[in-house]
Formats: C-alpha cells, structure tokens, sequence
C-alpha cells in the first residue's frame, strides 16, 4: 500500500489486447476414437483422391484374386472329373508318325494284365480296328483307346478334334517321316490337345547307343514339342507310367471344342422312315459320351462330312464302363442305377427318356434366306418423297454425261465449266512447253517390252511356232531306256496345266494387275463394270449397290462381334440340358443311309451340337498363310476343300489383301510372302477355330496348300479387282506427253478421261483431250516424264465369290510326297 495512505488502481486492458481461443476440453473425438467408432466405416464421399485410388486398386486385386482362384478351382473340377466315376472316360487317339512303328504293339501292351486294368473290348468304338475300353481300379480312372487309320487323313483329322490326349508314336531315329511331318502340320494347325511321346525301337539298339538315339531324338522333337518327354512301351510297367502320366498332365484347352457340346459315337443304329416318301432316309440312334458342355435338345447337331441334323429325343442307357472298386451292393428304391450297375446298356430297363424335343422351340434346319422376287418393286410414293424429289431435280446439276451412266458414276465426271479453267491454265503451260519442247522417236522393241506389255500377236503367234517346231524337234530324237521309264509315270495333260499357272503367275508378279486393251472391242464396252477411285484409301464405295443375287440368300449380323460374344457367353454359363460325362443316346432325325455305312466301315463318327445361327450361310472370311511344303500357285476362285473347325466342304474362294482399311485389293494368286484373307460362302461359325485348305488333285489325292485361323463374318466386306491399263510416252514435253497404246479409238479416251494417271517413276497427271481417231492422247503431268517411263490408268471393281458351297467332300487317297517343281525363276517366261 502506498504512502498516504492511497490505493493502487488495477491495469485496465486496452483495445489490442490479445485474446486467445479457449481450449474447449472433452467437447471433440480424436481420430483413434473415430477410427474406433467406426470399426473402418468410411464415407466414400469424405475420401480424397489418393484414398479413392487406393481403395480401387484394392477392389481390383481382390477381384482379380477371386476371378483367379475360381477359374484355378473350375480347371481342377474339369481335370479331376475327366476318367473319373463323374466325368466322360479319357479319350486316347493313338497315332503313328512313322512307316516303320508299330502302333498296334503299343495298344497291346496297354491290353495286358500286368497293367492292372479292366478291358472291355466291347466297349470301344463299334466297327474301329483297334479300339477298347480300359478301366484302372487303381487310378480311379477310365479310358478309350482308338487307334484310327492314318492313311485316311480325315478319320485322323475327325477323332485328333475331340481326343483329351494323342500318343504319338516316333521311331527312335528319324522320329517321324515325310507324312508323319504333313500330319503333324495338320494336327497343330487345327488345334494340338494334350499329348505323349512314345519312342518305340530303342531296346532293339546296342546298349551304348540307346543313350546317344535319345539324346538326337530330343534335340529332333525341340523344334517341334517343348519340353519334350519321350516313353518306352516296351514292358507292362512301361505301359503303366505312360497311364499314370496320360490320367495326370495338364489338359489342353481348344476354344472351337470347349465351347460346343461334341460325342464320338460308340455304337449306331439305323431305322429307315416307314412313311413312302421315297427320300430313304430314317434315325439313327447314336450312343456315346457327352463332352465340352452340356448338350441341348432343341439344338441342331453336325455330323462331320454329312451335314445338319435334328434331334427327336435324348435317353440315358447304363453306363457300359462303370468304375468299380468294390463289390456291387443292392440298389435300393429311387437311386440311379448308373453308378452301381456293371451290366451293359442294352438292357431296356436301364433306359430312359431324359428330354424330347419341342416343335416350337426347335431351331430350323433352313441354311438360306427365302428369296423373294418382288422384293425389289418399287411402291407408290407419298406426297413427301415426291416434294422432295421435285426440290432434287430443281437443285440438280444438269451434264452430259455417255448413255449409261449412273449418278454415282456421273459424280466423278468432271464438268465442263471446270474444265475449262483448268485448259486455260495448262494451255498456257503447253505453249511454253511446245516452243523448247524435245521431240521423242518412236521406241524400238526392246524399250517397248517396258511399258504395259502391249505386244504384237502375230510375232508371238510366229515365236510360239518356233519354238514348237523347235520342241518337236528335239522330242523326235532318240530316248535312252532311262528316260522312257521316268516318262511313264508323267501325265503331260497336268504338266501342260502347271506351266501355264507358272507363267501366270510369273507375269503376275512382273507385271502386277496390268491387262492389254483389246483391239476388236471397244474400252468402254470391255471394262464397263469397272471405274477409276482418286485414293484407294479414302474414296468412298457403297457396300450394299449392285450387290450379286446370291446375297439374297445369305444372312447378315447387324454387329458380328457383339453378337459372338453374347452366344459364347450363354454357352459358357449353360446348365440345362445333358450334361458333360453323362452316357447317352441321341435319336437324330432325317438321316441318309450313307452315315451308317460309313460308321460300320470303322470311320469314326463325330458329332457337335451346333450353336445359335451356325447352320445359316453367310460370307466367311479366313485369314491363311501358304503352307511352305506347297510349291505351286493357288489361283482365286479355284475350288478348294476347307476344314474349318469341325465343318468340312468344298467352296471357290477370293483372295484379298489383309488390311485395316474400309477397302480390299484383290490378289489373283495365294502370296507365299504374306497373309491372305479368302472370303467364301459358308455356314457361319463363330471364332476362333483353326483352318485348313487342301487342293484336290486330279488323281483324287488332297494337298495341303494354306493354314490359318477363322477371322470374320461381314458380307460388306469390299474386295475391289484392280486392272491397270499402261501407255507407252511417244512425245514428251516440259508438263504434258502424247500417250499412245493405252487406248485406239477417240471413243474410249473420252470416255476415261476424269480417271486420273500415273506413272512407274511416281507422276502423276489426266487426259486433256483425244489427238487422231487411232488411240493418242495428250496428257497433263505434274513434272516431266522420262523416256523409259509407263503410263498407267488404275479401274477397279467389287468381286464376290463364286456359290459353289459343297458340303460332301470325298475321302482322299493315300497321300503321296510329290516330287518339288521348279522355282518360278527357272521358267522361260516367253
């Protein structure tokens, strides 16, 4: 207290005292207590960016985890299922790759006790030379063994489709021999399932060089197998290491089978119609194993080289080959009787109805669109199409144009006032050109022989005469006795052909697409179907004008593609129907007498339920590649056999270049250095499915001649044939030349004249106008011609394949390696 007895006043604070938040303490969460409350809970809208991403990158690991481990536990369901008790019996194709094994040795030993098995002779394919049954009580597993015919290719083609496993049989030195190979490229381009080596000759060779004959023959197979593991089958334990490996490796997945249900039939029979149609045909009952998926009753059905079937009903006989490891005990009231009856499935007790067909739901056996004829009528307009039309004919642009054209013809005709404008200012280029112009001289013949191959016909008719004379001559001299037996086995006819497909060719490749104007017929009248594109790439064509008849026919998917996947996906996910390992017995209406009489021969009868719209024709496109054992030209349009997935016919195909344009080029031979896409009418099938294409000779024996896989269905695929006519420079000037030869009347040059030119050297130009009545025209170019160039004109118009579709195609004959004909540069192209 101070002096005076005073009182100290209190500090009074003033405006800018500061003034701190107070700590609102227990009246807020902290983050671990949140955390906590919400037990992980969050709210999508409260995450930031990198939280977003952070949860979606783990949604998508654990859904690619799921879809991972669900199609690793489908895999092993399939593979688990197939030979067992639940699943068809493991289909096993023995095959020969060798003249010199014996495959029918290897089969015996897998017959013997030592083996631990269960054979039913009975139970293989009915009529097959080398087929039985095999049931290991102590694998818990089941085969069929079927040893085909490997001279008959089809039959090795048919039953290699649906085989689980191949067991090929090499010899131990040369492993396969020359039609060993061509089946090997065969059974790979259609699609390899899963296989074994079997090396058969080994114990016959000394001790010492067993080791080195194995070692060569691994090194052989690398180029062919990967991680090749050869067998000996020389003993019954032998036999059973190969069963335990064959009932163990990893199966193989083929798109074209896994995804339609297909059987191999083990037994048939045949009852003709009782109606007098007089069509002789009737129902064959065929018994087998269900497999790939399950089998639809109202599907449509396809017997390899027979054609489409129907089906009447399903029944479900015994299983002949049961898996029994014990004794059987009694079946007691309302159990399937499949799983513990051992009897055979002839019995009608055992027998039952599955599922019958409906009438209503069952798809048609129509292949071909109903043509209608008035189709294509015109109606009467309505008062808006006809105001419409009066408007186009008031704003249209009026020219003459040649009789016959049409207005998309006409569009590409240019106008005369156009026209002028661009002769007024070339004219005043000419000019200049024509004062210090050089003047050319006739060429002579050799550089004639340069330009589009226009020769004279009467000296090729004079040069042929003499060399036939020539020919003739030699030919009369004497033959050693040598050279009449190699003469014997030739036929001239066939030499004759494939000299003149040479020469073809050879032109073709020296001369691409170049075609000589004809003197006795007028241009305009020869290539009237044809017309000039300024840019091949991005002038427009129309897909649907002037299209042929047969597309009346054929049928059209909006979007191919969509509707592939949508199919597939409903074939994957089916679960109706028949299901995959079940044995039964399908009633298949309308069927020739001749399906029967081929499965009692021993051809093996296979069969494939067929997806939606796959018995519908349409355009089919196949992308190839020329096999390389073929050496001779392949010609479009040429008839062929295609095997394409499990379809087999005869068909004329079109070759064009495998491009992403709008537009196609057509080839007229097969190119041995690029891929080919042939575009034929075929029943439609749905990618992806290996093809093959054979070339029948004349003797009847069949050539593998391409392979390749399906690419598409698109009937508005546009190929465009391209022909170039050429000229031959007889004047040249600074911007313009007088072509001759091109073409040799005043008629023809007026009526291509809006096509434009080109040149080998890279130049470019157009008609300006018709010089004489005998073909010369003077030419405008871009920059000055040489003496040695050509002149070309490019015309082009749209091809379709030929209807020649033929679904029987007869069997082959025993193949022979024929002997290599001369490169194309060996040939005397005159």
């Amino acid at each position: 207290m101070a002096a005076g007895g005073e009182q100290q006043q209190a500090h009074r604070p003033g405006a800018y005292k500061q003034k701190n938040k107070l700590h609102k303490h227990g009246k807020h969460r902290t983050k671990g207590e949140i955390g906590r409350e919400n037990k992980g809970r969050v709210a999508v809208m409260a995450l930031t960016k990198k939280q977003r991403r952070e949860v979606k990158k783990m949604d998508r690991r654990n859904k690619a985890n799921q879809l991972r481990r669900n199609k690793k536990d489908s895999v092993l369901t399939e593979k688990r299922k197939l030979g067992s008790r639940d699943g068809p019996p493991h289909l096993v194709v023995v095959i020969a790759l060798h003249s010199g094994v014996d495959a029918g040795a290897v089969t015996k030993i897998l017959r013997g006790e030592g083996v631990g098995g269960v054979v039913h002779e009975d139970q293989g394919v009915t009529g097959a030379k080398d087929s039985f049954g095999l049931v290991l009580p102590r694998f818990k597993q089941r085969f069929i063994f079927f040893r085909p015919d490997t001279a008959d290719l089809h039959s090795l083609l048919d039953v290699a489709k649906i085989a689980d496993s191949l067991v090929f049989v090499l010899e131990s030195t040369e492993g396969w021999d020359s039609y060993g190979d061509y089946c090997l490229s065969c059974l790979f381009t259609q699609g390899l399932p899963s296989h074994a080596l079997v090396c058969q000759g080994v114990a016959d060779l000394a001790v010492k060089k067993r080791t080195e004959s194995r070692r060569a023959l691994l090194r052989l197979l690398e180029s062919h197998f990967p991680e090749p593991r050869l067998f000996s089958v020389n003993s019954e334990q032998d036999a059973t290491l190969l069963l335990r490996h064959l009932s163990a490796q990893k199966q193989r997945r083929l798109g074209f089978r896994s995804r339609r249900s297909h059987l191999l039939a083990q037994r048939a029979t045949y009852i003709p119609n009782t109606s007098q149609d007089g069509t002789g045909l009737g129902t064959l009952s065929v018994s087998g194993y269900i497999r790939g998926c399950p089998l639809q009753v109202n599907r449509l059905v396809h017997i390899t080289g027979h054609g489409d079937f129907q089906l009447s009903q399903i029944d479900a006989p015994a299983d002949p080959l049961p898996i029994v490891t014990a004794a059987p005990r009694p079946v007691k009231p309302g159990r399937d009787v499949e799983m513990t009856d051992s009897g055979d499935g002839d019995r009608k007790g055992d027998v039952r109805v599955l599922m019958k067909a409906d009438p209503e739901k069952r798809e048609s056996l129509q292949a071909e669109a109903e043509v209608d004829p008035m189709d294509g009528e015109q109606t009467w307009p309505t008062e808006a199409e006809l105001e419409e039309a009066e408007e186009a004919r008031k704003n249209r642009r009026v020219m003459r144009v040649p009789k016959g054209t049409s207005d998309y013809q006409a569009s590409w005709i240019i106008d005369d006032a156009e026209q002028e404008e661009d002769d007024h200012d070339v004219d005043s280029c000419d000019d200049d050109d024509d004062e210090d112009g050089m003047m050319e001289d006739e060429m002579d013949g050799d550089n004639e022989s340069q330009d589009a191959g226009s020769e004279c016909a009467s000296e090729g008719d004079d040069d042929d005469g003499e060399e036939e004379e020539e020919e003739e001559e030699i030919s009369s001299t004497g033959h050693t006795g040598a050279d009449q037996k190699y003469d014997e086995g030739i036929d001239e006819a066939e030499e004759g052909e494939g000299l003149r497909r040479y020469r073809e060719a050879r032109a073709d490749e020296m001369f691409p697409d170049e075609v000589d104007t004809p003197l006795d017929v007028p241009a305009k009248t020869r290539f009237q179907k044809f017309r000039g594109l300024k840019s091949f790439r991005s002038s427009p064509w129309d897909p649907l004008e002037n299209l042929p008849l047969d597309y009346s026919r054929i049928y059209q998917f909006q979007n191919f593609e969509r509707m592939r996947r949508r199919i597939l996906a409903e074939a994957a996910n089916e679960e109706e129907g028949a299901m995959v390992g079940w044995y039964v017995t399908l009633h298949i209406l309308d069927v020739p007498p001749s399906v029967m009489e081929s499965f009692q021969t021993g051809k093996p009868l296979v069969l494939v339920s067929l997806l939606p719209h796959e018995q519908k024709m349409s355009v089919m496109h196949m992308l190839v590649r020329q096999h390389p054992s073929n050496t001779e030209p392949i010609k479009s349009k040429e008839d062929l056999v295609f095997q394409c997935g499990f379809r087999r016919f005869r068909a004329s195909a079109i070759f064009s270049q495998h491009t992403s344009a709008d537009k196609h080029k057509m080839e007229r031979f097969l190119r041995p250095d690029a891929p080919t896409v042939m575009s034929v009418y075929a029943p439609i099938t749905f990618p992806t499915t290996g093809v093959l294409v054979f070339k029948q000779r004349d003797n009847g024996m069949q050539d593998l001649v391409a392979t390749g896989t399906l690419l598409s269905c698109d009937p508005q695929r546009v190929v465009l044939k391209r022909i170039v006519l050429s000229g031959h420079p007889f004047k040249i000037n600074r911007r313009s030349a007088v072509v001759r030869y091109m073409f040799f009347n005043r008629d023809d040059i007026l009526w291509f004249k809006p096509v434009e030119l080109r040149t080998k050297w890279g130049r470019r130009g157009h008609i300006k106008e018709a010089l004489g009545t005998h073909g010369h025209m003077k030419c405008v170019f871009d920059n000055q011609l040489r003496s040695q160039d050509t002149v070309l004109m490019n015309l082009y118009k749209r091809v379709y394949p030929h209807w020649t579709y033929d679904p029987y195609v007869p069997a082959p004959l025993p193949w022979v390696k024929r002997e290599q004909p001369p490169a194309l540069c060996d040939i005397d192209m005159e």
